[in-house]
């Protein structure tokens, strides 16, 4: 799986880097067509950094999140928090896909 860190406005330090990064290699366990990852970082919305994950899977499926801080929450709690709501997005597209109520043959 490839992934992509991308940081705007703001530097990213090694430590955080590695918490991205082994969160991001546990994302093809709930959706094992995922094969690239891209997270950007961004530090200029009014002091308060955001994450953006954009997941591409087979099929041309695309997974996007976005996380804003409010500036009380710890760096760490927000990467955590967009992670979850990328593997919750992943854990539905793949039950959509294993449901045979949703089957294309409809």
């Amino acid at each position: 799986m490839e992934t992509k860190l991308t940081g705007r406005h703001i530097d990213i330090t090694a430590a955080i880097k590695a918490h991205i990064e082994d969160k991001a290699e546990k994302l093809p366990r709930y959706n094992s067509s995922v094969d690239h990852v891209e997270i950007i970082i961004d530090g200029a919305e009014g002091g308060n950094p955001s994450i953006e994950i954009i997941a591409k899977g087979g099929h041309n499926q695309l997974f996007v999140v976005k996380e804003t801080t409010n500036g009380d929450e710890d760096f760490y709690a927000l990467v955590d928090t967009v992670f979850h709501k990328m593997e919750r997005q992943l854990r539905k597209a793949k039950e959509k896909e294993r449901n045979p109520m949703h089957s294309a043959s409809e």
